[in-house]
């Protein structure tokens, strides 16, 4: 296992490249110009020991040291041990909605923005918690799987959108099942699902589906995001409103907070129903209950120690650049004996 320190540095291969490049031109211009000076013989008589090879190699050996120089500011690393961590935690599951209805603005920017930031910054907050992400509109989709990695939970979050998912709806007891399935069972950690939604349920057997997953140790948190007065769906092409949503009567769709449902999935669930209208006391709220859940003993195993490896490199750049400084242009007397291009001895 290897990590890249500073992989820009990479960037720099590209002026050996060019350097290469000039090289070349310039041997050819001095050819031609050469040609044009005198015949080839003449200018052997005249430089007998000049190597038409030895400025090719300098400039290699160059450009090879400096090519290792730039791996060793990159500074490659190794490690050079698995180690076992121990960690204490809650795994934490996160359902959002990302149905049509999510898009709604009856609160700023819109219930499906207004969702993911509070999910966002309850993952800051998480310490050594795993979490994972399931998104679900028609159908139930995992976005997440249960994870340590906080950084690539929230990069997904992002990304999240009603172009997601194949099917529209708002199929909460998809969610459900899903989360089912998503825990760990040989890992027995407390297990947390906050479900975050408008509540516009169009799926039966919520509530029997929520007591199942209560009955494997999952507590069920519901999030409603949205008003009761509600507002209509905005339909955009390139982020510009061209219109809303209609019913088939032409009429356009008001789509308001349930939370009723949420109440009822929540109570089955053995957890409690939250109004997210307020990011701060939302996410105050579910940091204050992970807090003081009971936490789990759980492994993860990582490639730990690694070592620096650029002084490897600042060797090999150093010994090429000595080799080069001793490299002559002048032929060698040994190599010429060897007369490996066959060339003819002048009588």
């Amino acid at each position: 296992m290897y990590q890249l320190e500073e992989k820009t540095y990479f960037y720099y291969f590209a002026v050996i490249a060019a350097l290469f490049l000039a090289f070349l031109l310039m041997s050819l211009w001095k050819k031609q110009k050469q040609k044009a000076f005198s015949n080839s013989k003449l200018l052997h008589k005249l430089s007998p020991e000049t190597s038409p090879f030895k400025s090719f190699f300098k400039t290699l050996m160059v450009a090879l040291a400096l090519s290792f120089l730039i791996i060793a500011l990159v500074n490659p690393k190794m490690g050079t041990k698995l180690k076992t961590i121990k960690r204490e935690g809650v795994d934490v599951v996160f359902a959002l909605d990302v149905s049509k209805s999510m898009l709604a603005e009856d609160i700023a920017p819109n219930r499906l923005e207004k969702a993911k930031q509070i999910i966002s910054k309850i993952i800051d907050k998480l310490a050594s918690d795993r979490v994972g992400i399931i998104i679900y509109a028609g159908n139930a989709y995992p976005l997440l799987p249960i994870t340590t990695d906080q950084a690539a939970a929230k990069m997904f979050l992002q990304n999240a959108d009603p172009n997601m998912v194949s099917s529209q709806g708002t199929a909460i007891n998809e969610a459900l099942k899903l989360a089912k399935s998503y825990y760990d069972d040989d890992e027995q950690t407390n297990r947390y699902l906050f479900l975050i939604s408008d509540g516009e349920d169009h799926e039966e057997n919520v509530s029997y589906i929520a007591d199942e997953a209560t009955k494997e140790g999952i507590k069920i948190f519901t999030i409603g995001v949205g008003n009761a007065d509600g507002g209509p769906i905005p339909i955009k092409r390139n982020g510009k409103l061209i219109g809303y949503k209609k019913d088939r009567e032409g009429e356009v769709v008001m789509t308001r907070l349930n939370d009723e449902t949420l109440q009822k999935i929540a109570s089955e669930g053995n957890g409690t129903y939250i109004y997210g209208n307020n990011t701060t006391k939302t996410v105050d709220y579910i940091n204050d209950l992970l807090l003081k859940a009971d936490k789990t003993e759980f492994e993860t195993k990582q490639f730990s120690d690694f070592k620096d490896q650029f002084q490897w490199f600042i060797g090999l750049g150093i010994l090429f650049l000595v080799l080069d400084a001793f490299m002559f242009n002048k032929k060698t007397k040994w190599i010429q004996k060897l007369n490996l291009f066959n060339e003819q001895k002048e009588k």
